[in-house]
């Protein structure tokens, strides 16, 4: 796979097992992925990136320390180079409130720890198709 065509993927999860499981499993799957263990240091790389070095997609955990993935979604959505890629939230909690508060503040889908890798490959796949065409837009 050509590295134009590969998706970019940036993760953000205060569990570093969790994020080299997407960084080789994601990897395998040909997608290249940055990982954020800080969430302040996420919010950093978000607020100076420029429009061609945004991911396609982002994997957002919620509960982090610090700054958690709700508010982490809604500084991201206030960037305008990032503002149009899905945010897809992936969280050990699985309740309604968190869901619709993920929902609510920019998350277009919602995975529940532990998840199924080949699950998180489609929904990122389908996120990184709906990411391009809505960067094509002028």
């Amino acid at each position: 796979m050509a590295d134009e065509t590969r998706i970019k993927v940036v993760a953000v999860d205060d569990d570093e097992t969790i994020l080299e499981i997407y960084e080789t499993g994601l990897a395998a799957a040909g997608m290249e992925v940055r990982s954020f263990c800080d969430p302040k240091k996420a919010r950093e790389f978000f607020a100076e990136a420029k429009p061609g070095a945004v991911p396609d997609v982002i994997l957002m955990d919620i509960m982090m320390p610090g700054v958690d993935g709700i508010s982490l979604m809604g500084d991201i959505r206030s960037k305008e180079a990032a503002a149009h890629i899905p945010i897809i939230a992936v969280s050990g909690l699985n309740d309604a409130a968190t869901l619709n508060d993920a929902l609510l503040f920019g998350a277009m889908d919602y995975l529940v720890k532990p998840f199924d890798l080949d699950t998180l490959t489609e929904k990122i796949k389908k996120a990184a198709e709906l990411s391009r065409k809505r960067a094509q837009k002028p």
